[in-house]
């Protein structure tokens, strides 16, 4: 094999500037965040997390050992006493590792609970555009160098602006599902490998993947929202009947649980689900064996079962403007608010059983 080339993605700032860029002001302008509360627009790193939940303590993230990551990777823990005001706000969250010209592995690290938001979009923007014009790539596999977690749910401590004023990608989506809608149909594969939680936005990257495959002892997959009282906005519920049948996907979207590897692959959630210390050694050799194959024989024969089976772009759309549209109601403004006291991007115990928490919230 060539030698390995890891480099960090270059981190391309918003035309807003980023939370906590500068010192609070007395008479700061106040700025509608996810939860529908006025704070000031720039605050001091930490407060943040004294002022909105309540200092919830964070016991050390990620229990479990992922895969070994890349040497190169930093993988720094953060506690609630560090914890910046946007959970997205690291330079560094996505990490390209080009294993060959023809094999890249994308790994998302962003401890420590790989949260995405507004700021992850433009790095993974970086790797999508470069994975659809590079001519020489055949296959990417998408994993993570945080422990107990590949991906998790969208960041809600930045203002809401900062989301729905993002410009329109190629497609004319929002630039969250205009990527995964571009993922779906780069004529390279696209191979998710899942070990530890896979959440809202986790979710709706595996299921925008050509394939995915799961640790049987330590992937978690879920769409958490409706627990919420929000709408999934990443897709899901254009991809998932397509994969298992509207019965069981309304069981998962509407049920808003935990699925575990096992029962993942029985609904069809993921291609297999395997024991943990074979997932590595067959999502690699799976990807090495497809990167040697003809390029234009993978994207023709890619490209024809797009056609037969991805969603068209207007159903993608009405599932943003859906979760766009939920996360302002009061209903799960407050939702939102109770997981946040709770310890929600700060507890690791609330991450990890996510769905076990939003069972617990009270009508408000």
């Amino acid at each position: 094999m060539s030698s390995v080339s890891l480099s960090p993605l270059p981190h391309v700032r918003m035309e807003k500037s980023r939370l906590g860029a500068t010192e609070p002001e007395k008479s700061a302008p106040k700025q509608r965040n996810f939860m529908g509360g006025n704070r000031p627009s720039s605050v001091s790193a930490g407060i943040l997390a004294v002022t909105i939940m309540s200092a919830s303590a964070a016991p050390a993230a990620g229990a479990e050992s992922s895969g070994t990551p890349p040497a190169q990777i930093a993988t720094t823990q953060v506690t609630a006493k560090t914890f910046p005001q946007s959970a997205t706000s690291s330079a560094n969250q996505v990490l390209l590792e080009r294993r060959t010209p023809s094999y890249w592995r994308v790994t998302f690290n962003n401890p420590p609970f790989n949260i995405f938001g507004p700021e992850s979009i433009p790095q993974l923007n970086t790797v999508i555009t470069a994975i659809e014009n590079d001519p020489n790539l055949k296959v990417v596999v998408f994993d993570s160098a945080v422990p107990g977690f590949f991906l998790t749910h969208y960041d809600f401590v930045p203002p809401l602006s900062d989301s729905t004023g993002l410009l329109s990608g190629p497609t004319g989506l929002h630039p969250l599902p205009d990527m995964l809608v571009r993922l779906s149909r780069a004529p390279v594969v696209s191979i998710s490998l899942i070990r530890g939680r896979a959440t809202g936005v986790g979710s709706e990257l595996a299921l925008a993947s050509d394939m995915r495959f799961a640790s049987r002892e330590k992937a978690v997959l879920s769409q958490w929202e409706v627990g919420a009282a929000l709408v999934p906005g990443g897709g899901p519920m254009a991809r998932l009947p397509r994969l298992m049948g509207r019965g069981r996907a309304l069981e998962i979207l509407l049920g808003a649980d935990d699925i575990d590897g096992d029962l993942a692959e029985r609904y069809g959630y993921v291609n297999r689900s395997l024991p943990d210390d074979q997932l590595d050694g067959f999502v690699n050799a799976l990807a090495m064996r497809i990167s040697k194959f003809d390029g234009k024989a993978i994207a023709d024969t890619k490209r024809l079962v797009d056609f037969a089976s991805l969603p068209s772009d207007s159903e993608i759309a009405a599932g943003w403007d859906a979760f766009i549209n939920s996360v302002q109601r009061p209903e799960a403004q407050a939702k939102i608010s109770q997981l946040m006291k709770l310890g929600l991007q700060t507890n690791a115990e609330i991450e990890r059983k996510l769905g076990h928490y939003t069972e617990t919230l009270t009508q408000d």
